[in-house]
């Protein structure tokens, strides 16, 4: 009898692939969630996946085997009261990628607050160009495979691993439930304020995962970031550089829309790389799966046309379209690093034209006053920036809430345009009017932002 598993919270990127991966190995899958976003929501109905709108005890009538429960759950959820009250079998969603994909794989970890999906993407599409065939699960939509996963024949498993919180009932980083054979480590920045205090705080959970690495496996870490390399000593594992030591790159540059630049394996010349990928942050993020690769024992050659090869990331500065000679593009960023790291990537790509950055301050720290300093100079290099109210404020206590009005009073302060928006109607108008041939519109949110990516190409005449 096939074993049926629902999933609670299934419209994030990392349940929903979960859900996924365990419909096409065969077992009968439900899931529930208030809200699913492109490209989750087409996944899931492309595996022919029944999602209940909304949480309800009547969503485990059917009696599931197995209740996969996500993060975002509060032990109130009513779904999750109804888990406990009927006595049915529950894990985390690592737990369950262990319980059902981990065995007898050599996991590849990818790590750190920036460059998680992209890095650990590329390191895939490598191994996978290279025909070692791996199995990954990552917090985005490879376009290359348009899908966020592949259940491969290979010995490699690659995992996005998330810092963030478990599950209600396991409160440790998830990312603490793995035990790779590599880890890649990209740097620590203070982020998620909504379950960390402070960046001590979040050095805390990197520190008891290099406590746990088996003195057997390999550490692939930033020798850039500082805080970086305070966690690193906490670790046996035998250690790999990148950055400004060890695996380094140098010459990057932009030529024929391409970044083009040359990775040194201590010293020593090692790739010329030519990517579609954007931004001196992109190339430290191919360093990092450089050095693993080489690790793993791929040739330079193989590393070169995986690179070349690659597609890139869905909302990773992903061209939505172009209209009237006027690009739209997605990007994820939304941590002020992020904001600055992608506008500077974009930039010279798009020379003849402004860069018009729409910002909407969405995630649980963004939406906080944490940053309120610091947002400004992030859009130091955008030509005119579009900063939506955030519309999921509520959340958050009023006194430690973000001031979007004084973030574009300070971004003019700067020396740039800046303009606030009641919502996202009024932004597709002013950009309909004031958007012209060869401007960039850079869309910068984690969330599905009413869709106006798709409504700007609509009104662009």
């Amino acid at each position: 009898m096939t074993q049926t598993i629902h999933l609670t919270a299934v419209g994030g990127t990392g349940m929903g692939t979960l859900a996924c991966m365990l419909k096409d190995s065969g077992y009968s899958i439900t899931g529930s969630d208030r809200n699913i976003y492109p490209p989750m929501s087409d996944q899931l109905r492309d595996h022919d996946i029944r999602v209940f709108e909304g949480y309800d005890p009547k969503n485990l009538d059917h009696d599931p085997d197995l209740v996969i429960i996500g993060n975002v759950v509060t032990r109130q959820n009513p779904e999750a009261a109804a888990v406990m009250e009927r006595g049915l079998p529950y894990l985390s969603m690592p737990q369950a990628i262990n319980r059902f994909f981990a065995k007898d794989k050599k996991i590849i970890l990818v790590t750190g607050t920036h460059g998680k999906t992209t890095t650990s993407s590329i390191m895939a599409h490598m191994l996978y160009h290279a025909g070692l065939d791996p199995s990954f699960i990552i917090g985005g939509v490879l376009k290359d495979f348009d899908t966020g996963f592949h259940i491969g024949a290979g010995e490699y498993l690659v995992i996005e691993g998330d810092e963030y919180d478990t599950a209600f009932f396991d409160k440790e980083s998830k990312f603490l439930h793995y035990d790779p054979a590599i880890t890649i480590l990209t740097g620590i920045e203070f982020d998620h304020a909504d379950i960390f205090n402070d960046l001590d705080h979040i050095k805390q959970s990197f520190i008891k995962l290099m406590h746990k690495l088996s003195p057997d496996s390999l550490l692939v870490a930033s020798s850039v970031c500082e805080t970086a390399a305070e966690v690193i000593p906490a670790s046996e594992s035998r250690l790999v550089r990148y950055g400004n030591e060890g695996f380094t790159c140098s010459g990057y540059r932009v030529e024929q829309q391409e970044s083009r630049f040359a990775i040194f394996d201590h010293g020593q010349t090692c790739c010329e790389v030519r990517t579609g990928l954007q931004g001196e942050h992109n190339a430290s993020n191919i360093l990092a799966c450089v050095a693993a690769a080489r690790e793993i024992g791929l040739s330079s050659e193989a590393i070169e046309a995986a690179l070349s090869d690659f597609s890139g990331i869905k909302r990773r500065q992903e061209i939505r379209g172009v209209k009237q000679g006027i690009t739209v593009m997605d990007d994820f960023a939304h941590h002020p690093s992020a904001v600055k790291e992608t506008i500077a990537a974009v930039k010279p790509f798009y020379s003849n034209g402004r860069v018009i950055a729409v910002f909407e301050p969405r995630t649980n720290t963004s939406m906080r006053r944490i940053f309120q300093d610091v947002y400004p100079a992030a859009f130091a290099e955008a030509d005119l920036v579009c900063i939506a109210k955030p519309t999921m404020m509520s959340k958050i206590p009023e006194k430690e809430r973000v001031d979007p009005q004084k973030l574009v009073n300070d971004i003019r302060q700067n020396g740039n345009e800046a303009r606030f928006f009641e919502n996202t109607d009024a932004i597709v108008e002013f950009l309909r009017i004031e958007s012209r041939q060869n401007d960039l519109i850079l869309i910068m949110s984690n969330g599905g932002f009413d869709n106006i990516h798709q409504r700007i190409l609509e009104v662009l005449c």
